[in-house]
Order: C-alpha cells, then structure tokens, then sequence
C-alpha cells in the first residue's frame, strides 16, 4: 500500500512539473509572439532642450559626446579614474587611457576633463542624449544644427581668435581656429540662443547672466592624443548624412544597455555605405603636439571650460 501510495505521490508531483513546464512555454511563446514597442521618440522641441549645452561646442567634440553618450557608466568610470590620476599628463596621460577598457569616444573625451565631468555630473541627462541619439540620431543631429542657427541669428555665434564658425549650405561648422587647440566654450545653455530655452530637468548647472554670452578657457593642446587612433582628428560628422563619423567612417555603439529600447528607431545604426564623402563630409586634420590640460574649470560659471577635474559617481562597470 505505502509503495503504490509513493508510486502515486511521484507521479502527482511529475504531473505538476509537466503542467508548470508547459504554462512556462506557452507565455514564453506568446511573449515572442507579442509585437515591440517602438520607443517613443522626443518631439524635435525636446531634442533641441536636450542638445542645447553642446550645440556650439566644435564639430569633433559634439561626435565625441555623442558616442560617448552611449556609454553613460564608462563616463561615471572615466570621471573617476580621471580625479585619481591627475597627475598624469600629455604622453603619460595618453598612453595610461589608451590601456583602459572604454570606447575610443570615451578615451577621447579624457583630453576634456571638464566635459567628463559634467556628463557625471548630469548623467540623467547624458544617458537621455546617450538613448535619443541611438533611436533619433538624425533628429539629434537636426536639433545641434538648429540651435546653432538661433544662436548665429541671436548674435552669439560667430569666428573668433578661438573658433572658426563657417556655412555650407545651410550646415553651419564649428572648428577651431588653430587646429591642434581647442577651446572649449562656456555658455549659459538656456538663454544663449535667443529665445530662452527651458531648462533640461533636473540638470545641474552655474548660471551665466548678461554678455558676452559665450567666453572661452584657456586653449586645451589635443594633438598627441590622435596619435593613438582614437583621439580628436579621429572624429567628426558627415552632415550631410547627418552621421557621426569615426576614422572616416559612421560611428555605431556597441553597448547593449540600449538595445533593448531601440526597437524601430528611425535614425539608429548605419551599417550600408561607409559615408565617406558628399555634402559636408569634414576631413580631419592635427598634429602630435599635445602639451597637456589647462584652462579654466567647469566649477566657474557657464557651462564647459578647461582642464578641471570634478567629482566622481560610485563605480560603475564598463562593459563594450
């Protein structure tokens, strides 16, 4: 009696296993059968919010933060081991970031210290660029070109001894004025433009008030850093394909932290043609004379800035 009671026992408990095995099937099955949901795109007013802090920066240092938009934990990573080495510089500089395990953009973007550090510092905003640019890039793309129109039509956007600032078409370019020193400039994000534009929630920023609306640091030497492949002449745009471009050819991200949102996204990843000429396809050009950071700090007023150092974010991963 005891056997056939144990006999049934284990074939109760198979019976349920079977049973929970083929629910789990079914509801993987219609899971997969269940159509993606696109993302939602932002509407090109909020596109244009969201590029504002960077739109007048040069042409290759908005394709560098782009890219490295797409790596928001590398950013949090690179700010910190920044703080901790900032006694390196020029070669040493160069040669100890070209071991780490980050993106080229990412490495690129340690010439800027400043700039890295105010991605950290508004990481909500640099992952929301990081994701518009995977799903909307030609959007975003669009967006920095129509700021820099307000701001050329305000009167806040012009050549300089620091800046070259040129037309082709209606592409307005931004480069330096010497090609191996970039200055970054610092700028009040949401009234350079003219019109005011609405403050990106929740980002962290010191005010700028009154003219001139856009003032520069001391100029930061970025030629030894191309050098090593993934430096500044590496990067910059074809606008007329509207594509970031990396080693003259279209950039793509391979972090997966997006992936999963960018489900019909209409600017997205090209993987066709390699982009390499056409309308506004910009060469690029420098030297192997990197000197090392200076300048200005981003713990001033405005927005951008020199060589300064700021605070970390915990420790994130990298993972490419």
């Amino acid at each position: 009696m005891k056997r056939v009671l144990d006999l049934t026992v284990k074939q109760l408990a198979m019976l349920i296993v079977i049973g929970a095995t083929m629910l789990a099937v079914g509801r993987t099955q219609a899971f997969a059968q269940m159509p993606a949901q696109p993302q939602m795109s932002e509407t090109p007013e909020q596109l244009q919010q969201l590029v504002a802090p960077i739109a007048l920066y040069p042409d290759e240092l908005v394709a560098q933060i782009l890219a490295a938009s797409t790596y928001p934990a590398q950013i949090v990573e690179a700010d910190r081991w920044l703080q901790q080495h900032s006694n390196l510089q020029g070669e040493q500089l160069a040669a100890a970031v070209d071991q780490q395990m980050w993106d080229p953009s990412v490495k690129a973007l340690t010439e800027f210290p400043s700039v890295v550090s105010n991605m950290d510092r508004n990481l909500s905003w640099t992952t929301s660029l990081g994701e518009a640019y995977v799903n909307d890039q030609q959007d975003v793309l669009d967006a920095v070109q129509v700021m820099r129109q307000r701001a050329e039509t305000a009167g806040n956007l012009q050549s300089s001894p620091q800046q070259r600032v040129t037309t082709e078409g209606s592409t307005i370019i931004i480069e330096p004025a010497v090609a191996d020193t970039c200055y970054v400039p610092v700028y009040d994000p949401w009234i350079v433009y003219g019109a005011a534009v609405p403050i990106y929630p929740g980002y962290l920023y010191d005010p700028w008030y009154g003219g001139p609306y856009i003032a520069f640091g001391r100029g930061i030497h970025v030629g030894f850093f191309g050098g090593f492949g993934w430096g500044w002449p590496a990067w910059g745009f074809n606008w007329g394909r509207r594509v970031v471009v990396f080693n003259r050819a279209p950039f793509v991200s391979h972090n997966r932290f997006f992936y999963g949102r960018a489900y019909g996204f209409r600017g997205g990843f090209r993987t066709g043609p390699a982009f390499r000429s056409g309308p506004g396809f910009r060469s690029f050009r420098g030297s192997h004379a990197f000197r090392g950071f200076g300048g200005r700090g981003f713990g001033g007023r405005g927005f951008g800035g020199g060589g300064f150092r700021g605070r970390g974010f915990g420790g994130f991963g990298h993972h490419r």
